[in-house]
């Protein structure tokens, strides 16, 4: 590699902290943080939900996922509560607060992946997706993104 320039990486690294801090600012007004919208945003699609079942579909380790959910629990936007039929699973449910908060949030984030897909056509967003849940190695069948 000749420069920097070529590397992978230094590119994926700066448009990753271009997007996230327009996410953490345009976030931040309701408390909540770009990886704590993900967890909100994939309990508003099916609401209780383990942690380990959160963690498989967000790519979280059960640590990350347990300091994630304990904050949430904390700003009242989600409650455990104790699984039906085993006392060792808790599902995560989401609060009325925590309901409340999916319009305004989804409002932010639609505006956000708008202001940046604006600059791209119709075909160069479709492939930009393609490719960047390519390199991220998501599972497109199991979770295909939006078109």
């Amino acid at each position: 590699m000749d420069q920097i320039e070529d590397c992978l990486s230094f590119y994926l690294g700066k448009a990753y902290q271009r997007v996230t801090q327009s996410a953490k600012q345009r976030l931040a007004p309701y408390g909540v943080t770009p990886v704590q919208y993900a967890l909100l945003k994939v309990l508003w699609e099916h609401d209780q939900q383990s942690g380990a079942e959160l963690g498989e579909r967000l790519l979280l380790d059960s640590a990350t996922i347990t300091g994630l959910i304990d904050r949430l629990e904390q700003a009242g936007l989600i409650e455990r509560k104790a699984h039906a039929t085993d006392r060792r699973v808790n599902k995560v449910a989401l609060t009325a607060r925590g309901r409340n908060l999916q319009v305004p949030l989804d409002r932010e984030m639609d505006q956000m992946n708008q202001d940046f897909l604006d600059q791209f056509s119709s075909e160069e967003r479709k492939l930009l997706r393609h490719l960047l849940t390519a390199v991220a190695g998501w599972k497109q069948a199991e979770h295909p993104p939006a078109t």
